[in-house]
């Protein structure tokens, strides 16, 4: 009796760790055979929700009653990854799930489409999108049967998923409540109809991050909004070089991906301008914000949907932003406005610093030889690595970087710097004397009102 029940109860542990095996489904790492013979196209379903953060649930393409936990009331965010050209796991999957159910009550539904994007040869691999596409465009159809509504639901795709997105979409009219594409794939895609790839008809509302629109990206707008950070090339922190291995070629390409979760965590607020050019936009000339009314520019990333109404209505509009080269991204930008008294013009590149107790704030207006002359305001744009709540002093530099003439100096009569976001905070220092290259810190005051 005592072997039966000790029996009994191994192949209890043993089905209760099977069942668990089975409901706590992961995505499969495929190995360099499967990238040099290539696979065939399958398609998995994997359901997160804050019930089950952790442990994926496996769906049924077909027979949803059969998940009870996938509550159809709850908006749906699918999560669509690209192409992997070795087959290994996105490093940024897990972490993409948690902060998403932190932000939001959804259903998360991770889109394994591994067997089918795993090929060294990228052109089968695009010819399997639509099938991956038809195949999650029924599953949509059956949410819809069982009474979800196709405007509840979020597609995020990554490169290659962009496009797979923008298919589903076009597949279901438009009808579908949100696609944000991070980096949508260029190769392939660049110049084809809408037809062929992710345009703005594919969803309500198309959100698109552009992050490495001279190699692996595509350059053009897609969407309702479309984001350039840094110009969408050469993000900062990623490898120059092809030295730095593998890196050189997919950081700024990935860098879309840790972007977009920096807005879901919430790490800080990044403030998006139009423009037409990133050099306008380095310029200072493109800080309006008039045209979106009370709310102002949008913000960038997973909270721009509260823009939805009037960026559909602006059409396609390119957005303009610069980032630090890792976590927190987010920069704070000021105004700076500068007026001088030499006799002569003078040109050259500042370098600015804000400081309290201890923490420093550095901006760097270098991307060209800043203009200065007599009585003149010369308006530049600094865009600082940190926020300074309450600034105690302000350390300037002026160079020319020019190594064989004579050290210029720049007289400055006054200069101003004005926080982007809060206006009414101006801070001016009057008759300081710039020395080329050398560093001069002083203590602001608050900006006299006359006009030069």
């Amino acid at each position: 009796m005592f072997l039966w029940n000790y029996l009994t109860v191994l192949l209890l542990i043993a089905a209760q760790i099977c069942e668990a095996a089975h409901i706590c489904d992961k995505l499969g790492k495929l190995n360099f055979g499967h990238a040099f013979f290539g696979t065939n196209v399958q398609v998995k379903l994997r359901l997160f929700t804050r019930e089950n953060v952790t442990c994926g649930t496996l769906l049924s393409h077909t027979n949803l009653s059969a998940h009870p936990q996938f509550n159809l009331s709850r908006p749906t965010t699918f999560i669509i990854h690209g192409y992997r050209p070795t087959g290994s796991i996105p490093l940024w999957m897990d972490s993409s799930v948690e902060l998403l159910l932190a932000r939001t009550d959804t259903n998360v539904i991770v889109v394994d489409w591994n067997h089918g994007a795993t090929n060294v040869n990228y052109l089968k691999v695009v010819e399997n999108l639509q099938e991956v596409a038809a195949n999650l465009t029924g599953f949509a159809e059956r949410m819809q049967e069982h009474g979800a509504s196709l405007s509840s639901i979020h597609m995020i795709g990554i490169s290659l998923g962009a496009h797979i997105s923008g298919f589903v979409g076009a597949n279901l009219n438009g009808s579908i409540g949100r696609i944000t594409a991070l980096d949508p794939a260029g190769p392939q895609f660049t110049g084809t109809a809408p037809e062929l790839r992710l345009d703005s008809t594919d969803a309500q509302f198309v959100d698109v991050l552009h992050t490495d629109i001279d190699a692996l990206g595509y350059r053009e707008p897609l969407g309702h909004i479309d984001f350039y950070p840094n110009g969408g090339t050469d993000q900062p922190g990623c490898p120059k070089t092809i030295f730095s291995g593998t890196s050189y070629f997919k950081c700024d390409h990935q860098r879309s991906v840790f972007l977009f979760l920096g807005s879901v965590n919430q790490t800080c607020s990044i403030r998006a301008f139009p423009c037409s050019s990133y050099s306008d936009f380095l310029d200072g000339n493109c800080l309006s914000c008039e045209q979106f009314g009370a709310a102002g520019c949008p913000v960038f990333g997973y909270d721009v949907a509260q823009w939805k109404d009037s960026l559909v209505g602006l059409g396609q509009t390119k957005m303009f932003f610069t980032t630090n080269p890792e976590s927190p991204f987010c920069t704070t930008g000021y105004t700076v406005d500068v007026v001088i008294w030499n006799t002569n013009i003078q040109c050259g590149y500042m370098t600015i610093k804000l400081h309290h107790n201890g923490t420093e704030a550095v901006a760097t207006i270098d991307h060209k030889s800043s203009k200065f002359e007599k009585y003149t305001e010369s308006k530049l744009f600094a865009q600082f690595d940190k926020g300074i709540e309450s600034v105690d002093k302000i350390s300037v530099k002026f160079s020319t970087k020019n190594l064989l003439k004579s050290k210029y100096k720049l007289r400055v009569l006054r200069i101003r710097l004005t926080h982007l976001e809060l206006k009414k905070t101006a801070l001016c220092r009057y008759d300081i004397l710039l020395e080329d290259n050398t560093e001069v810190t002083f203590r602001p005051i608050t900006c006299e009102e006359f006009n030069f």
